[in-house]
C-alpha cells in the first residue's frame, strides 16, 4: 500500500548602491509574483510555521517573489484557518495556507467539518517519512525481531509515540503491524507529549520501540541513541541511507507526513498557475536547497491533480486503518 517558506533588510554602503541595483534588476527578470501571504493554521515555531517561513525565505531569496508575509491563525486543530480561507475567499487571491497530513485525519474524525476538497489544491512540497526505532542497547536489532517479539507476547509489546492515540505515530505503528499480517490493535500504544519524554521512555525500557518522524530519528541515530529498524519510504533516503526501508524487509507499508499548500476556493486559474509555477521553480534554487537541508526535509512535489490523487489515496488508507483501530 502506498500513501504517497519577508522582507530582507540590506545595509549597504553608498559605494555599493550600483551593485545592489543591478542585483534587483536581475531578480526582477525571473520574478513571478510580487508577493505571497502565508496563512499558518498554528502557532509560531511549529512545523507548519517553519514550512511556510522556509518556503517564503527561499522564494524571496531566489527572486521568484518580491515579498512574503505571514499570519499565524491557531485554533480548532487548524479548522479556524480553513474556515477563514473559505469565508474570505474573494479577498485572499494572494494567500496560500500551509497544511499537512492532519487535515486528512482531523477531517475524518470530525475535528472540523471541512476537508481538503473545500479548498483550492496548490501543491504538496515536502515530506517527512516515519520510522520505527529502538534503543541502541535493545536486543531488538531488526524489524523481524520486533515482529517476532510481538507475536510471542502481543499484550506486553509497548510502542510509544509523540502523538495522541489515533494520531500519526500510532497509525504508523499500526500500519506496519497490519501490513506484516499482525493484529494492528494488539500492542500497547503509549502517547508522550514531547519527543524528550518519549526518548526517556525508550531509554528506561517503558516502551520497546518508538514511532517517530524520520528526520527526528536521524538526529537520534547520529547521536548514537537509537537504532532505526525501518523507514516508511519506498526506497532508502539519501539523508540517511543506512536506514533500511520497511518494504525491503518484506512488509508492504509506506507512509509520508507531507506538507503542502492550499489556496482559497474559487481562486482564478491564472493565479493558481502562478502559485504552482513559483513552487515548482523553487526546487532548482540554491536558496531552497539551503532551507531544505537545514530542516532535513525531503522533496516531494505533487502538483495539482497529482496532489488531489495523493490526498484521496491517503484519506482512504488512513480511514480504513482508523476504522480497524476503532477511532472511526
Amino acid at each position: 500500500m502506498s500513501i504517497k517558506m519577508m522582507t530582507r533588510r540590506f545595509v549597504l554602503a553608498a559605494a555599493a548602491s550600483t551593485v545592489a541595483f543591478a542585483g534587483a534588476v536581475q531578480a526582477d527578470e525571473h520574478q513571478v509574483l510580487d508577493s505571497i501571504h502565508f496563512i499558518v493554521p498554528g502557532g509560531a515555531g511549529g512545523g507548519w510555521d517553519g514550512t511556510a517561513r522556509g518556503t517564503g525565505e527561499a522564494l524571496t531569496e531566489s527572486g521568484l517573489i518580491g515579498q512574503a508575509t505571514y499570519e499565524n491563525m491557531s485554533g480548532g486543530g487548524g479548522g479556524v484557518a480553513i474556515r477563514y480561507m473559505i469565508d474570505n475567499a474573494e479577498s485572499l487571491h494572494d494567500a496560500m495556507m500551509v497544511n499537512s497530513t492532519p487535515i486528512v485525519i482531523r477531517s475524518l474524525t470530525g475535528v472540523f467539518p471541512q476537508s481538503f476538497r473545500d479548498l483550492t489544491l496548490v501543491a504538496g512540497t515536502i515530506g517527512d517519512y516515519a520510522a520505527l526505532v529502538v534503543n541502541t542497547d535493545s536486543d531488538i536489532e531488526t524489524l523481524d525481531d520486533l515482529l517476532a517479539a510481538y507475536r510471542n507476547d502481543p499484550a506486553s509489546m509497548a510502542i510509544g509515540g509523540g502523538s495522541v492515540p489515533g494520531g500519526m505515530d500510532h497509525l504508523v505503528a499500526a500500519l506496519v503491524m497490519e501490513a506484516a499480517g499482525e493484529d494492528p490493535t494488539g500492542f500497547n500504544y503509549i502517547a508522550y507529549d514531547a519527543g524528550g519524554n518519549a526518548m526517556a521512555g525508550l531509554l528506561s525500557g517503558e516502551i520497546a520501540a518508538l514511532s517517530t518522524g524520520f528526520s527526528e530519528a536521524i538526529d537520534l541515530a547520529e547521536a548514537g541513541e537509537v537504532r532505526i529498524l525501518g523507514v516508511t519510504a519506498e526506497e532508502r533516503v539519501d539523508a540517511y541511507p543506512d536506514a533500511p526501508t520497511i518494504m525491503e524487509q518484506g512488509v508492504d507499508a509506506t507512509f509520508v507526513n507531507w506538507r503542502g499548500f492550499f489556496a482559497a476556493p474559487g481562486l482564478p486559474e491564472e493565479r493558481l498557475e502562478e502559485f504552482q509555477t513559483v513552487l515548482a521553480e523553487m526546487y532548482d534554487t540554491e536558496a531552497w536547497e539551503e532551507v531544505r537541508a537545514r530542516n532535513g526535509w525531503v522533496n516531494i512535489h505533487n502538483n495539482g491533480e497529482d496532489f488531489r490523487e495523493f490526498l484521496e489515496e491517503q484519506e482512504q488508507q488512513i480511514g480504513d486503518l482508523m476504522r480497524t483501530l476503532g477511532f472511526l
